[in-house]
């Protein structure tokens, strides 16, 4: 563990892995510099929108399909 950066307790798990995966991305700001930040942001409101826009009872589809 550094010092200057301890380790950030776990935050919250919902068991919606779209979801925890966010909030993981999230967490991890503080290891990343301040000018990623804004990306990090933006990339978890379109995979909360995403989530929030899904049907829970549909099948996982991969991102590769079109």
């Amino acid at each position: 563990m550094d010092e200057h950066h301890p380790a950030a307790p776990e935050g919250p798990r919902t068991g919606v892995a779209a979801v925890d995966a966010v909030t993981a991305s999230v967490e991890e700001l503080a290891t990343r510099p301040v000018g990623e930040h804004a990306a990090v942001f933006e990339a978890a409101h379109d995979a909360l929108r995403r989530a929030l826009d899904s049907d829970p009872d549909a099948a996982p589809t991969s991102a590769h399909e079109g």
